[in-house]
């Protein structure tokens, strides 16, 4: 692995040192993206699976915590239960009903989330890249918004592999691209406006964070495009339709009320914290100057149309909204980033059709698609070496408990390498803050009879968390006993 590391970099370096003596080669590796032909999105596709067999083959990672906790939890609704009502999670709905449809497809498969996760860029990549063409963002047709696209998402591993903010910013990208229709059309068009709340509800029902985007539309709906009274309640009607006909679905299944007891919890229970911002900052620094110079050089030094310059105050108050989200996550990990890439596409290109030209740009093209994949694999290479809680690594110590079902109140997930989930909870700092709640006599009689229907083979309670339980419930001392010290079976 170390061989193969050295000789990337080795081959990087002479790429990056000889740039100015084949100038010729630089300029026609840009040049070919620059062209408006739909066949470069052939060179798009080999970039992505080269990539991929590199990442795949050689420079791949362990399993990631919450990659582990999604695929525990498809498998247990599969068994028939129901999230929220019977398992305490944050997963958006729709992505539960998705990492479902995976386990039965495919089991717990890591090659499965990486090749979905491929697809749904890929997807992203392709739709971007025709909105941008569509509505004439820039002011010669190109094909450049796709290459860097498609390097950005290999700023790091996790932003390429499936997850909830993955899904959810797939529907988040069609909402912006409506939105970017209201730019141009000079006539009301419901379907537009409709279909721009549909896809922010979607997006919301995958990954539940993204309800910021309710606020986003309502402010840019009317302070850039003009929306009439009508248009944005056809807005508003459409984010909260998908919302709702999920809470319909919990209320015929007879979980609406723990669904509203869970929900408020998910903004104030602990972060996860995987990774630093500052740590994020740093490692996106040389895509954000390029961002910082190519917005500087669209909006000030160039003119614009009035539909480029609303466009720009979209993507604008769309990074604005995104750090915001950022904030408010609850596992700090680099998936997330998926939400800035589109916006930060829209400036890189401004930068390369403007700079595209000289050896700078020539330069910072090469470090992008090859130096931006580079320095993630190092920067999570780091991770791995410091034993960072966000892999999830075999525990030799817990040997003995195999092919159980289990309920680990802790923060190690490891347990459930070998095991299946067996009890409702599932996210640990969910849980403790649902537990330290104050409960009515009939929530904590959900809560025994929960236990009592799942009925765990093995409880892992390294904090005492389940044994203060027991005290306050006294039935369930009839269903486990503590084995050693920790670790509670069932009798």
């Amino acid at each position: 692995m170390k061989y193969l590391w050295y000789k990337f970099s080795e081959i990087l370096g002479q790429a990056l040192i000889s740039t100015q003596s084949n100038h010729t080669k630089a300029n026609t590796l840009l040049s070919f993206f620059k062209v408006n032909d739909p066949f470069r999105l052939i060179g798009v596709a080999v970039y992505l699976i080269l990539l991929a067999i590199l990442m795949l083959a050689f420079f791949s990672f362990p399993i990631t915590e919450p990659q582990l906790i999604w695929m525990v939890l498809g498998e247990r609704l599969g068994d028939g239960f129901f999230i929220y009502q019977d398992i305490i999670d944050d997963t958006g709905p729709l992505s539960a009903g998705f990492f479902t449809f995976i386990d039965l497809l495919f089991g717990r498969s890591k090659f499965a989330f990486e090749l979905i996760g491929r697809l749904l860029v890929l997807f992203q990549i392709i739709y971007w890249n025709s909105i941008l063409l569509r509505y004439r963002v820039f002011d010669e047709n190109t094909y450049l918004p796709a290459i860097v696209m498609a390097a950005l998402f290999h700023l790091t591993f996790d932003l390429v592999d499936l997850s909830p903010a993955l899904l959810g910013s797939t529907f988040l990208l069609l909402a912006i691209g409506q939105l970017f229709s209201q730019t141009v059309l000079q006539k009301e068009t419901s379907e537009s406006t409709l279909l721009i709340g549909i896809y922010g509800g979607i997006a919301t029902g995958f990954y539940l964070n993204y309800w910021i985007f309710l606020p986003f539309m309502i402010f840019t709906g009317i302070a850039i495009s003009g929306f009439s009274f009508r248009q944005l309640l056809l807005s508003l009607m459409g984010f909260f339709l998908p919302l709702l006909f999920m809470l319909v679905f919990f209320f015929w299944n007879n979980g609406l009320e723990e669904t509203l007891q869970i929900l408020p919890m998910l903004i104030f229970y602990e972060k996860y914290q995987y990774q630093s911002m500052i740590s994020w900052i740093l490692l996106g620094i040389f895509p954000l100057v390029l961002a910082l110079v190519g917005y500087f050089y669209g909006a000030v030094l160039r003119g614009s149309t009035i539909n480029q310059q609303k466009q720009r105050q979209i993507i604008i108050l769309w990074l604005l909204f995104s750090v915001v989200e950022i904030l408010l996550l609850k596992r700090q990990a680099t998936y997330h980033l998926t939400i800035f890439i589109p916006a930060l596409t829209f400036f890189i290109t401004q930068f390369f059709l403007n700079f595209g030209k000289g050896i700078i740009g020539k330069l910072a093209f090469l470090i992008l698609l090859f130096g931006l994949p580079v320095s993630g694999w190092w920067y999570y290479q780091n991770e791995l070496n410091s034993n960072s809680g966000y892999f999830v690594k075999p525990n030799p110590a817990i040997s003995e408990i195999s092919g159980e079902k289990i309920m680990v109140l802790s923060d190690d997930s490891s347990f459930y390498l070998q095991n299946s989930l067996g009890g409702p909870f599932l996210n640990f700092k969910l849980t403790k803050a649902y537990l330290a709640s104050e409960k009515t006599l009939e929530q904590k009689a959900k809560i025994f009879q929960n236990l009592g229907n799942q009925k765990p083979e093995v409880v892992i309670d390294p904090e005492g968390i389940f044994k203060k339980l027991i005290e306050e419930l006294p039935a369930l001392k009839n269903l486990y006993a503590e084995s050693q010290p920790g670790i509670f079976r069932l009798k």
